[in-house]
């Protein structure tokens, strides 16, 4: 018990970080209704665009003062840059095809970034170090904090502060909101959808992108393919929150990485569950969490805001 202040504090911080790349997931489907298989590759591509940055970029030996924020933006632009096109050229023809047309060009579109990363970036077969903050670890009480974790301490909240008054507050956010409730009304109330979705897409990638960057401080390396797993846990935060809720993804991907991290820390301590608390049991109990919630409360813990439009 002494160390549960601390697997608390490890599974916010995961839980952080799955709720950032779970936003991208439930935007997109409460607007389009597409489940978006590529958004953990888009992940990826973020984490690779700040690594681009800082190598190819930056002069050797800038400080991480400097070069974070230039890594954030660099990772931030290649996430959505990939994203934009992923809707323009590959989604947007199928948008009225049967739903498992784009269900299945996201599968494809998933493994063709995961293909062109290895092809074309230089090393990416194996793990590549990403850059690291200086200093620390700070003690808070009983509780350690790693310097890679600052940057999502700070960078979590204040995008969910942004992301809420921009949907809330601005004319765009409201037109997400009509979008997604029903984008035909939408459009004879003067909505453009298509520019609406364009948005939905480039907001998704840029969390994603964050997450990335705080990814690869709070890991030390990255590869090309750290989006398959982290993609699925995120879309299972989505699922958990409530697919189409934008702060069920974040409360889902809290409670998924908490759970994770108890799970982890404490199963093994069960007399006969030895071996199902080591770390690579952690994706088994998300999954297993995922299971009960769909089967105790489907709608997800805060509720689906998906219109029917059958």
């Amino acid at each position: 018990m002494n160390e549960l202040p601390q697997q608390l504090v490890n599974g916010l911080l995961l839980g952080s970080m799955y709720g950032l790349v779970a936003i991208g997931y439930t935007m997109v489907y409460g607007i389009v209704q597409l489940i978006n298989f590529a958004h953990g590759e888009i992940f990826m591509t973020g984490a690779f665009g700040a690594l681009t940055v800082y190598v190819y970029v930056l002069p050797d030996g800038t400080s991480m003062a400097i070069a974070l924020p230039l890594m954030l933006f660099g990772a931030v632009m290649v996430s959505v840059t990939v994203a934009v096109g992923a809707e323009r050229f590959a989604y947007r023809p199928l948008r009225n095809a049967p739903r498992l047309a784009p269900l299945i060009t996201a599968i494809g579109l998933s493994l063709a970034l995961q293909q062109a990363v290895w092809a074309w970036y230089p090393e990416a077969k194996s793990a590549r170090v990403f850059p690291q903050i200086e200093g620390g670890p700070f003690e808070i009480g009983s509780v350690t904090i790693q310097t890679g974790d600052i940057f999502l301490l700070v960078a979590a909240p204040i995008s969910m502060a942004v992301l809420a008054y921009f949907v809330m507050k601005t004319r765009t956010g409201r037109g997400m909101q009509a979008t997604a409730q029903d984008p035909d009304t939408a459009k004879l109330m003067g909505v453009n959808t298509d520019r609406i979705i364009v948005i939905a897409f480039a907001l998704g990638a840029a969390f994603a992108a964050i997450g990335a960057v705080a990814y690869g401080l709070k890991y030390g390396q990255i590869d090309f393919r750290m989006g398959f797993i982290l993609g699925l846990k995120a879309f299972t935060a989505a699922v958990l929150g409530g697919i189409g809720n934008i702060y069920g993804a974040m409360i889902g991907g809290v409670v998924l990485g908490i759970a994770e991290t108890l799970a982890t820390a404490y199963i093994a301590d069960i007399p006969g569950m030895e071996q199902f608390g080591s770390q690579s049991w952690a994706d088994v109990w998300a999954f297993v969490l995922l299971i009960l919630v769909l089967l105790l409360r489907p709608q997800g813990l805060l509720g689906e805001r998906v219109a029917d439009r059958a």
